[in-house]
C-alpha cells in the first residue's frame, strides 16, 4: 500500500497472517450471505408452490447466518480501509502527531472490542455450560450466536491491537510502518471530462 509520501510499505508477516483469517472469515461471511438467499427462496417456494413452509428458516437465518455475515465481515472490512473515515485534515497533520493520533483512536477502540469480545465469549461459555435453546419448533442452541460473535469480534480486536502498536511505531521512528489507506481521488471531475 502507497504511503502518504507515495512509498510502498509491504504488509508485514503479522498482519499478512492475521489478513489470512480475515479473508477465510470473509469467505464463510459470503457462503452464509448465499446461505442466507437460497433458504429464503427454497422457503418461498415451498411456501407458496407446496404450501409447506421450512419452519426453521427464520430462526437459522436469524440467530446463525446474519451474525456471521456481518461480524466474519468486520475485521477484513478494517483490514482494506472499508469503514468510513474523515480524511479532509488528514495530509495537513504532520506524520508523527498523525501516527500517534490514530494510534490513540485504535487503542481506545481496542479496548471497547476486546471488552465487547470478552463479554460475548462469556455468554458463549455459559449459554453452553446451560444448554440454553431458543423457545421455536427447533431448540436451536444459542451459544453458536454468542461464538460468532466473539471470533468476529475477536479477530477485529487483534487487528485494531495491530493498527494500535504499528502506528505507534510509525509515530515514534518517524517511517511509515502500517498499511494506510490510498489517498483520496481528488481528481477535477470536468478535466476527466475534456471541458
Amino acid at each position: 500500500m502507497a504511503a502518504p509520501g507515495g512509498e510502498q510499505v509491504p504488509m508485514n508477516g503479522l498482519s499478512a497472517g492475521l489478513a489470512r483469517i480475515e479473508t477465510a472469515l470473509v469467505a464463510v461471511s459470503a457462503a452464509a450471505m448465499a446461505a442466507i438467499m437460497c433458504i429464503v427462496v427454497l422457503d418461498v417456494v415451498m411456501r407458496y408452490a407446496f404450501a409447506a413452509p421450512l419452519v426453521w428458516s427464520y430462526d437459522v437465518i436469524g440467530l446463525y447466518l446474519v451474525g456471521t455475515v456481518f461480524f466474519f465481515a468486520l475485521s477484513d472490512t478494517m483490514q482494506h480501509h472499508g469503514h468510513i473515515a474523515l480524511d479532509v485534515f488528514l495530509p495537513y497533520i504532520p506524520h508523527r502527531l498523525r501516527h500517534a493520533a490514530q494510534s490513540l483512536g485504535f487503542a481506545a477502540s481496542t479496548l471497547l472490542i476486546l471488552a465487547i469480545t470478552w463479554l460475548e465469549f462469556r455468554e458463549a461459555q455459559s449459554a453452553f455450560l446451560a444448554d440454553d435453546r431458543i423457545a421455536a419448533v427447533i431448540a436451536f442452541p444459542t451459544w453458536v450466536a454468542h461464538a460468532v460473535l466473539t471470533l468476529g469480534m475477536g479477530v477485529l480486536a487483534l487487528r485494531l491491537l495491530f493498527r494500535t502498536i504499528f502506528h505507534a511505531a510509525s509515530a515514534v521512528t518517524g517511517r511509515v510502518m502500517v498499511e494506510v489507506p490510498p489517498p483520496p481521488i481528488t481528481a477535477n471531475v470536468s478535466r476527466e471530462h475534456g471541458e
